[in-house]
């Protein structure tokens, strides 16, 4: 007998210390965190500290992660609250501009509408070619990532060379007719690899409101 046949011995025999409790003293194993040896009973329960530690971190994670979603949810509610109220596009826009700025901490902000009947004299009619429109509109879903070689970083104007990350995101779902720009000077506040739920959602109220006012 190896201790493969040991070990699934005690697998399909669970009830075995359960006839032999002295072994749970008797037998010693190596302690995780020393030279020492210990009973079988006490490393069960260092295994148990170990692993319950392991589930409270666990759970410390969840719930901070539940926090900081209520926390933009919120935000997402207060910004939609405030887009529906507003009773025209340049107080749509201006509402866009300030929660965004305010509550959700983008410095940068840049908004271009095209196709619909934005008048001329308002930034966010402000020409967008062809190449930016039809990458607007191959996005698909809003997009993260280094603001170095983007080529909406110039709609930031003056502030352009001090943006480093960026979020794109596009308006509209069978047609894209305008693209919501964020611009940050901290590089890892918009990256590839994070997670785009409600910038999504607050290119949908946005495209909404858009479109209700236009």
């Amino acid at each position: 007998m190896n201790s493969d046949d040991i070990a699934r011995y005690l697998r399909t025999h669970p009830q075995f210390f359960d006839q032999h409790p002295e072994l749970l003293e008797a037998i010693a194993v190596p302690h995780p965190y020393g030279g020492r040896a210990i009973p079988l009973a006490e490393r069960q329960t260092v295994a148990l500290r170990e692993k319950l530690k392991l589930l409270e971190g666990r759970l410390a994670e969840l719930l901070q992660f539940g926090e900081e979603n209520d926390a933009i949810s919120e935000k997402v509610h207060r910004l939609s609250v405030a887009l529906a109220g507003a009773k025209d596009f340049p107080a749509l826009a201006a509402s866009l501009y300030f929660h965004l700025r305010e509550d959700f901490a983008v410095p940068h902000v840049a908004l271009r509408v095209w196709g619909k009947s934005v008048p001329a004299d308002f930034d966010e009619a402000q020409a967008v070619d062809e190449a930016q429109r039809h990458h607007a509109g191959t996005m698909g879903a809003p997009q993260c990532g280094p603001a170095a070689g983007n080529p909406f970083v110039p709609w930031f104007r003056e502030a352009s060379e001090h943006v480093r990350s960026m979020a794109l995101v596009p308006l509209g779902q069978t047609t894209v007719f305008g693209l919501l720009a964020l611009g940050s000077e901290d590089p890892k506040r918009f990256f590839a690899e994070m997670g785009t739920l409600y910038l999504r959602r607050i290119g949908e109220l946005c495209a909404a409101g858009v479109t209700a006012r236009l």
